[in-house]
């Protein structure tokens, strides 16, 4: 997906305070804007800025970003947590800019689904490339899930056809062969893939008590 399409929400974790003189504060700011100013030089489309609240999960849902960026200063678990939550359903890549070194809470948001853990010396010319990267890994991710989830529901299909197939051997005295021809001619004249005939098979003789 090209940099011009691809429509990003930022959340920003900072709490505004009274006094924004502060040094660290200003210095958090500055580095919100050089964010926000290398995406939009980089092509990116911001829909929205969005604060780190309880109701983060609810706009997220309602905007449907393509990616989501975390602009966090320090410790952003309260985030995850409900960034967790946003997109269980709906995954997408999520960028995580922050001055937190500490291991421990890259672990947590690597966990969390963090495609991107990026941290201190943001530069605008920067961005772009780490964005790349975290797509890429976001997609490689999805497929080997993907792929992860094909096999393991063809191998529960492959289970129950086993099962249907030994029930109809013991009750028929059939050979494994003809069990399994039976289940096939079965399955084609009802139109049926042979997994979900087989599991109709189970099902009929669990109510019969077989």
């Amino acid at each position: 997906m090209k940099a011009a399409s691809l429509r990003i929400v930022v959340v920003n974790t900072v709490i505004p305070v009274e006094n924004e003189q502060e040094s660290h504060v200003q210095a958090q700011l500055a580095r919100s804007r050089a964010l926000r100013i290398g995406l939009l030089q980089a092509g990116y489309n911001i829909v929205a800025v969005l604060p780190g609240d309880l109701y983060m999960t609810e706009r997220i849902a309602q905007l449907q970003p393509d990616m989501i960026i975390i602009d966090a200063e320090s410790d952003a678990r309260d985030v995850l947590e409900h960034m967790v939550l946003a997109t269980r359903d709906a995954p997408r890549p999520i960028v995580l800019f922050t001055e937190d070194s500490d291991q421990s809470n890259m672990a947590a948001a690597m966990e969390a689904g963090v495609s991107a853990y990026v941290v201190a010396g943001l530069q605008t010319e920067r961005i772009k490339p780490v964005l790349d990267v975290a797509m890429a890994r976001f997609n490689a991710d999805q497929k080997l899930r993907s792929e992860l989830s094909d096999t393991k529901a063809k191998l529960a299909e492959r289970k129950t056809i086993e099962r249907a197939k030994g029930l109809l051997m013991e009750r028929h005295q059939l050979s494994e062969n003809d069990a399994y021809q039976r289940l096939r001619k079965q399955a084609m004249e009802k139109n049926l893939k042979l997994a979900d005939l087989a599991q109709r098979v189970l099902d009929v003789a669990d109510l019969l008590g077989a």
